[in-house]
């Protein structure tokens, strides 16, 4: 896992299929183990440093900095490797795969209820949960009647490629359907983790800050949408939606907002708009035609 935000090597991911209710533990190689597994803790050799001269200190500092950073490289290449397979097995099947990233509370699951209740007759939706730990929002999703899958991060603050890859045996989406990935609520790590996706929507409540564009650009700068959810608490709090919008388009010219409340329907056509093009571009093509 990431080396450098907090989250540990030795976090214990597990994938549970509410369906059968199902749960495996899985390492970082793909093997699977058995729920009620013992916790492997790593031995932390301590060296005692004596600080006779600055050149022993600053070799080892740059040694070990060094290290980290080839560190972080070959995870992000294993990570980017499994990410590609992902990517294959979504596109041989016409899958649109949308990573959906916010910090927490800014609506994601909300959003996805009521996405899958309004879109039932229209687009097969399945969905993958990222948490650190509970089944909670996995069990509002299969309230919907949508098949779903939990990973639990532990200690991990993101999904990674290979997480993904082991849900889906377990999702088994059909072909020309949406696979959306709620990933755990972060706004920094998520942004470098690619899990084969078609793209990140970015989620963003008006009870946030309107600068969050700006405080997290590699955010907002790798993803392709950006929701600005809750517009119906704008009378109600102090957030200028024009210039958060402003913001994201200084970091990402390119990026698309759907402005929305989840809660009250008040935009959601323009998402689902967005969702019918994706899947079925030819039909969208067509229809603009005429």
């Amino acid at each position: 896992m990431c080396t450098t935000c907090g989250c540990s090597d030795n976090a214990h991911a597990t994938v549970t299929d509410l369906q059968s209710g199902k749960t495996v533990s899985v390492d970082h190689d793909g093997h699977e183990h058995s729920y009620d597994h013992r916790h492997h803790h790593h031995e932390h050799h301590t060296h005692d440093h004596e600080h006779g001269h600055a050149h022993s200190h600053d070799h080892d500092h740059a040694h070990t900095h060094g290290t980290t950073i080839l560190l972080e490289q070959q995870i992000l290449a294993k990570n980017d490797k499994i990410a590609e397979r992902n990517r294959g097995w979504f596109d041989g099947r016409n899958i649109l795969a949308l990573n959906l990233v916010s910090s927490p509370g800014a609506g994601k699951t909300t959003l996805l209820e009521r996405t899958i209740s309004d879109l039932r007759d229209a687009i097969p939706i399945n969905v993958i949960e990222g948490d650190q730990e509970t089944v909670n929002d996995a069990e509002r999703i299969k309230a919907t009647g949508c098949k779903v899958v939990q990973i639990n991060t532990d200690t991990g603050c993101h999904l990674e490629a290979d997480m993904l890859a082991r849900g889906l045996q377990d999702l088994q989406p059909p072909l020309d359907s949406v696979v959306m990935i709620e990933n755990v609520g972060n706004l920094v790590c998520p942004a470098l983790f690619d899990l084969g996706e078609r793209c990140k929507v970015a989620i963003l409540s008006v009870t946030e800050g309107e600068d969050k564009p700006l405080k997290y650009p590699h955010m907002f700068r790798a993803a392709e949408i950006m929701i600005l959810n809750k517009t119906d608490l704008l009378p109600y709090v102090k957030f200028d939606a024009d210039k958060c919008i402003e913001y994201a388009r200084q970091v990402n010219p390119d990026i698309e907002v759907f402005s929305l409340s989840a809660t009250t329907g008040e935009g959601l056509d323009s998402w689902y708009g967005w969702l019918k093009s994706q899947l079925h571009p030819e039909a969208s093509e067509t229809e603009a035609a005429s």
